[in-house]
């Protein structure tokens, strides 16, 4: 354009309204399926799990969120929002699990379709000047091009390798290791299909925890969500299909050392599971910890054990009512316990409902399965039951079994007793066989304790798959960390003046792995088997992906 030129410049032509957005998507697709962000999200998926590792999580205890979030007024609101107490289920955890997922598989999926094309391509074309790469060999041979190249290609078994005859001059290009990128990818479907799976287990599995009394005590059949004591089910799970399974607890044995430490928990119980429920079959198995029971698709573990008190109340008419019921250990060294147990009195004795009420009787105290006492006041010394006790207050009155509010199994309600309308009747230390008697003729007789079991009932049905892809992905990392990619370029061609065959050897490992030149000298040396060389070794420090860039780019 001359000075004169008044025309304006022209501009370039604008983009479409549908262009701009083709091209933010595509973009957006590229960053999102990048190595980059994929890391990025593990790391905001590992910090994001935090929260539920710290933060009492509904799942697991309605009762502890509440609590804290009535300890505090301003904040506990504000976190229930952000859905902090229910953090693996929150939509934002869900959202870098789901974009993670897209990332590592749009990340995966080019590079298995590279790789496939690797595999379907030849070794590259022998370079012009052999001598540029880090590992460079000369030999000279008395037999002719043919046979050398023919005897040579016979030697790289395990190397795929591409012959190119040119002329008097005859290149092979051998390339090994390609294992390795095959175990790099088999690490990282590995790592998404045990993600999935995961994911999977967690949306159909189900935990159901229940306390069983042992020594041959009533058992329970796991039909429905309300025999547990505690339930936690998936997000597709509605308690309508849970597997069949039947379990009593014939006994159970503790082994401590001599500190009181516990060393192994053992319990021996029968079962019913399949067609055992139409037939009527138990079959026996022991349970240990980290040793669960395996039966259709459910995993039976032992977590914990603890005391069931018994006791015995005569009522006035002679009528008795015998109750054995869990207590909460409350020091996990000696297994002092302590719990409440609620009896109403038979109906016969009381005809109106509100006596029948007023006269209920409650235990509370602390159970001690070997005793020690200082003066009235009772601890334990072991957690074994070898000298058991109980330090109990005994109530008469309206314990609330009635109101229809929820009681605590371990405790009773405070508010009955400020109201006068549950009565402290006696405080007594008692052991095995031994009573109090109250004023109204009731008898209250401890008939000391059963040990009881905490089974935890897991079903997961891709556990098969986690574990599958667990083994993969291990191999697949221990491949690609073992398996080395290398070069072999060989060139032979004829000597004008002695009319022997030159042999001309270089290599090029694809990645920086100690061992290689090792690995190049010994290769040469069963290649030229009685071959004279020419030159010394080449051993320079070039850098090996350099090089081959350089290579290929040629």
């Amino acid at each position: 354009m001359t000075a004169l030129d008044t025309r304006p410049e022209p501009r370039p032509p604008r983009q479409s309204a549908v262009g701009r957005v083709v091209a933010l998507g595509r973009n957006t697709w590229r960053s999102l399926t990048s190595m980059r962000t994929a890391l990025v999200l593990l790391f905001l998926l590992a910090l994001a799990a935090i929260p539920g590792a710290l933060v009492p999580q509904r799942s697991l205890n309605q009762g502890k969120v509440d609590e804290y979030i009535a300890a505090r007024p301003t904040l506990g609101p504000l976190m229930d929002r952000v859905e902090l107490f229910d953090v693996f289920s929150s939509f934002w955890f869900t959202a870098i699990y789901a974009l993670l997922f897209v990332s590592l598989i749009g990340c995966i999926v080019p590079r298995c379709i590279e790789h496939g094309r690797a595999l379907r391509t030849k070794p590259v074309p022998t370079p012009r000047n052999l001598s540029r790469l880090p590992h460079h060999r000369r030999y000279t041979v008395d037999n002719g091009v043919e046979e050398s190249a023919n005897e040579i290609e016979s030697q790289l078994r395990g190397w795929r390798v591409a012959r190119r005859p040119s002329g008097e001059e005859v290149t092979l290009s051998a390339e090994k290791g390609y294992f390795r990128e095959f175990g790099n990818l088999v690490f990282h479907l590995s790592l998404v299909g045990l993600l999935a799976a995961i994911a999977l287990g967690k949306v159909f599995g189900y935990e159901g925890n229940v306390i069983v009394i042992a020594n041959d005590g009533p058992g329970f059949c796991s039909t429905t969500p309300a025999i547990y004591d505690g339930f936690r089910a998936g997000q597709l799970v509605d308690g309508t299909g849970l597997e069949p399974l039947c379990i009593r607890v014939k006994d159970f044995k503790a082994d401590y050392l001599e500190n009181g430490q516990a060393e192994m928990f053992t319990s021996n119980i029968e079962y019913q599971a399949g067609e055992d429920l139409t037939n009527n079959v138990w079959r026996e198995e022991v349970l240990q910890v980290n040793h669960p029971l395996r039966v259709a698709g459910d995993r039976v573990y032992l977590q914990g054990h603890g005391y069931a008190p018994t006791f015995t109340v005569t009522f006035p008419n002679g009528e008795t009512r015998t109750e054995t019921i869990q207590w909460q250990p409350t020091d996990a060294t000696t297994f002092l316990s302590s719990g409440v147990l609620r009896i109403d009195p038979p109906g016969g004795l009381y005809p109106e409902p509100a006596d029948r009420r007023s006269n209920q009787i409650a235990i509370e105290g602390l159970f001690a399965p070997t005793a020690s006492f200082h003066g009235n006041l009772m601890s334990s010394s072991f957690p074994a039951m070898t000298d058991p006790a109980v330090a109990v207050d005994i109530y008469r009155g309206d314990t609330g079994l009635d109101t229809g509010y929820p009681q605590s199994l371990f405790s009773l309600n405070q508010e009955m007793i400020n109201q006068g309308r549950l009565v402290k009747q006696d405080r007594v230390n008692l052991m095995p066989g031994e009573s109090s008697t109250l004023s109204d003729g009731t008898n209250v007789r401890f008939d000391g304790a059963e040990e009881f079991v905490n089974l935890q009932v897991s079903h997961d049905p891709a556990q098969t798959w986690v574990l599958l892809f667990s083994l993969t992905m291990m191999g697949g990392l221990l491949v690609s960390l073992v398996v080395k990619r290398r070069r072999v370029w060989v060139r032979l061609h004829t000597e004008p003046d002695t009319r022997r065959t030159v042999v001309e050897l270089g290599g090029l490992a694809r990645t920086d792995q100690a061992g290689w030149g090792d690995e190049f000298d010994r290769l040469c040396e069963r290649l030229t088997a009685g071959a004279h060389p020419t030159d010394a070794p080449n051993t320079s420090d070039k850098n090996d992906t350099s090089v081959e860039k350089d290579q290929e780019n040629r």
